[in-house]
């Protein structure tokens, strides 16, 4: 409030560090003028405030950086949070939904992986009989071990129709290929022969974890094969002549 009654704006306070700077400019032994004009003042005190003493304590550029990622979220949050029904609880139920969806998912596909550009061979290197192979099966399943167990009976069902040649010893074979191959040999099984190949491959190849009822129903298709009569094709064919002979032998 001035003497004549009107009424003065409000004076900004002026830093230390620039009334410092503002003495400065005064000669020795002068009187401080009444009023300092704004643009040199402001001058002065930005070359005041610029010295490094002032910034010492200042946070890094990484911590500023990060301290306006949380700021971002925060913000991010807060308009999430509005938008949701029922404001902070119902954002929160939101993203634990997502989270129980998501594990549900991991859970029922596996982890993820790439599949390859065509399967793999059935079998190793080591040529093992039908019987050795449901030995091994029969080894992994009393142990619980339930992948290996599923791919030693599906190599245990192919190598027995080998055995019968009712398929072709073929060392580079894949599970898909002789289930198709049996599958025109086996027509009443074709379906349960694809199946098998599936479970033997999202096993070997998808990343998948086999189950005990996966297991059991690839050895009870073993078992109904070893008793099941096939379907013989046109007698110009190869296979067909094979199967022929071979069961002829059998019943001999």
């Amino acid at each position: 409030m001035s003497a004549a009654g009107g009424v003065l704006g409000a004076v900004p306070a002026i830093p230390q560090a620039a009334g410092t700077a503002i003495r400065t400019l005064l000669r020795p032994g002068d009187e401080p003028p009444v009023t300092v004009p704004r643009d040199p003042a402001r001058e002065a005190a930005r070359r005041e405030l610029s010295k490094r003493m002032y910034h010492e304590n200042d946070p890094s550029l990484f911590q500023r950086a990060l301290n306006a990622f949380w700021d971002w979220v925060d913000r991010l949050f807060d308009a999430a949070s509005t938008a949701a029904p029922g404001g902070t609880l119902g954002l929160v139920v939101v993203v634990l939904v997502a989270v129980a969806a998501l594990a549900a998912l991991w859970w029922r596909l596996g982890t993820p992986r790439r599949r390859p550009a065509s399967s793999a061979a059935l079998f190793d290197d080591r040529p093992r009989s039908a019987a050795e192979h449901r030995a091994a099966a029969e080894a992994h399943a009393a142990r619980g071990h339930w992948n290996q167990a599923v791919q030693e009976r599906m190599r245990a069902v192919v190598r027995a129709l080998e055995e019968r040649a009712l398929l072709d010893v073929r060392p580079g074979r894949t599970a898909d290929e002789a289930a198709a191959e049996a599958g025109r040999t086996l027509p009443s099984h074709h379906d349960r022969l694809h199946a098998a190949a599936r479970a033997f491959d999202d096993v070997t190849y998808g990343g998948r974890t086999a189950t005990e009822q996966a297991y059991h129903r690839i050895a009870g298709l073993d078992r109904d094969l070893q008793r099941t009569k096939p379907h013989l094709v046109s007698s110009g064919s190869a296979a067909g002549t094979a199967a022929h002979r071979a069961h002829r032998g059998a019943a001999e």
